[in-house]
């Protein structure tokens, strides 16, 4: 409702509107939505997504260019150098979690010119700490629509008679079921045992490698109620809306993320009827964190609770990946991006010497840095707690923050005190004119630069003469010779303590 008006009052004014979505599935409910919404206004809509032909699709693109149609719903084929828009005003992105580097890197390059409203139900940390730390701004929908009720969420090790008693108890009370499989590998032999045990089901089959007239029939005879059953991969995890679905069962849930899970949980429940979310897990066990994702998603029913489990998504992977730390192998848990850029600090202007300005730095040591819930167990202070270390520009402020911290909640656990050590290492390393901290097989650390070798001579005079030899120069990068054999956590302590020793080069040292 908030976008729909968005585009209204974009439109109205004499502005384009680009909508985007990351399934095509999505982008065709989202164009008949708007379609039925403006129908008694001049408003023009188009859809580009892979249904479209390629006639149909070169007249969209010339209607775009000349100013013919008002509002465009696509997905990634948006950002296309192809497209081109006579006045765009406003891009709306659903789902903006789901779409890749390059796809953001596309969407940032427009930021400069319009306005963007990004939507989703559960932001990824890096989202999330943006707009916590100012660089973006939040508004929270918290209020459900009138009649939704909570949804039970069922958690158990995969159990045929579960999944037989759940389908049928749903069809006896003529819903649909959605089946959701991890992956297209095995879904016909999955359909062939929902078959064998609910035998009257009517099943039909949706996944994102069917050809596109297939599946466009597949979901059609689907919402028309003519398939009892659909058995799907998560194709279905974006905005879809088919009222009479009240039971979802999700297959190998320990293989899906948190936000994934809320999603696929979301798409039922939305007629004001009691629905049932099943979650089946393999009985072996589990890893650390896929039981902590499972213990969140059935914690957190409440209507509205997205934000929160984002928060408990972000805890889960730890802060430490918010600065890097998922690039350095602990994606295995979670299965999809979520680096995290928390600062966009100021640094003191450099004097006498060429010391490149970087925007951010990223450190991809892997160490567990986070504010765990029983120091802050307040959600809301610990977002404050988050806000005040993200906001930082020198030592001196990291350091007060920390003290009032203490001050507050008592003596800073271990977990904190990295983080903060995470943060003066970010704060020393950027103002230094380092992009990147990470290490280099097994031996090295190595931290990426834009200076040139003349700079960084200049630059580590102020090191040392004992550790002079463990930092080497070598074409946009210095390696720490030695450092990677240490633990990440004194790798961490070592390199804060070690890059301080450059602040002397700097106009404003860090620790002043």
């Amino acid at each position: 409702e908030v976008a729909l008006r968005a585009i209204f009052k974009a439109v109205t004014a004499g502005q384009q509107v680009a909508l985007l979505a990351p399934t095509t599935i999505l982008t065709q409910q989202h164009y008949h939505t708007l379609k039925e919404r403006f129908a008694p206004y001049p408003i023009q809509v188009g859809l580009l997504n892979r249904f479209r032909t390629a006639t149909e699709r070169k007249d969209i693109l010339q209607r775009l260019k000349t100013g013919e149609l008002d509002v465009v719903v696509g997905t990634h084929q948006l950002l296309g150098k192809g497209v081109t828009f006579k006045g765009l005003g406003l891009l709306v992105v659903d789902e903006e979690q789901r779409f890749g580097v390059n796809q953001k890197e596309r969407i940032k390059s427009l930021k400069t010119q319009v306005d963007v409203l990004t939507l989703s139900a559960t932001p990824i940390p890096r989202t999330l700490y943006m707009a916590l730390s100012g660089v973006r701004e939040m508004s929270l929908i918290t209020t459900p629509p009138p009649s939704r009720r909570p949804i039970k969420t069922h958690l158990s090790p995969h159990d045929p008679e579960a999944i037989r008693t759940a389908i049928r108890q749903e069809l006896d009370r003529g819903g649909q079921v959605f089946y959701v499989v991890p992956r297209v590998e095995g879904i016909e032999e999955t359909s062939a045992k929902i078959r064998e045990m609910v035998p009257t089901a009517r099943i039909a089959i949706a996944h994102g490698q069917m050809d596109e007239g297939e599946l466009e029939s597949t979901m059609l005879t689907f919402s028309n109620g003519d398939a009892e059953v659909l058995l799907c991969t998560t194709i279905i995890e974006s905005g879809l809306d088919i009222p009479r679905v009240n039971t979802i069962l999700i297959e190998d849930a320990h293989r899906f993320g948190l936000s994934q899970l809320y999603q696929l949980r979301g798409r039922v429940g939305r007629a004001g009827i009691q629905a049932h979310a099943w979650l089946f897990y393999p009985k072996k066990s589990l890893t650390d964190k896929a039981r902590q994702r499972l213990r969140a998603i059935q914690e957190f029913t409440q209507l509205g609770s997205g934000y929160q489990l984002a928060m408990r998504d972000m805890e889960i992977r730890g802060v430490g990946n918010l600065l890097g730390a998922e690039q350095s192998g602990q994606m295995d848990a979670i299965g999809f991006d979520l680096y995290m850029d928390m600062l966009e600090e100021e640094i003191a202007e450099i004097r006498g010497q060429d010391i490149p300005k970087v925007e951010d730095t990223q450190v991809d040591l892997n160490v567990t840095a986070f504010v765990p819930n029983d120091y802050i167990p307040d959600l809301e202070q610990k977002m404050g707690a988050y806000r005040s270390l993200a906001a930082a520009n020198n030592k001196v402020e990291l350091m007060q923050i920390a003290a009032d911290l203490s001050d507050r909640f008592g003596p800073i656990p271990y977990s904190t005190a990295q983080l903060v050590r995470m943060l003066e290492l970010k704060l020393v390393a950027k103002a230094a004119g380092f992009s990147r901290i990470k290490p280099e097989g097994k031996q090295h650390v190595v931290m990426e630069t834009p200076m040139e070798e003349p700079a960084w001579k200049k630059l580590s005079e102020n090191l040392p003469s004992h550790l002079k030899t463990r930092f080497v120069y070598s074409g946009g990068k210095v390696v720490v010779r030695g450092l990677g054999v240490l633990k990440p956590e004194k790798q961490l302590e070592s390199l804060t303590e070690w890059l301080g020793y450059l602040q002397g080069a700097i106009a404003e040292p860090l620790a002043s």
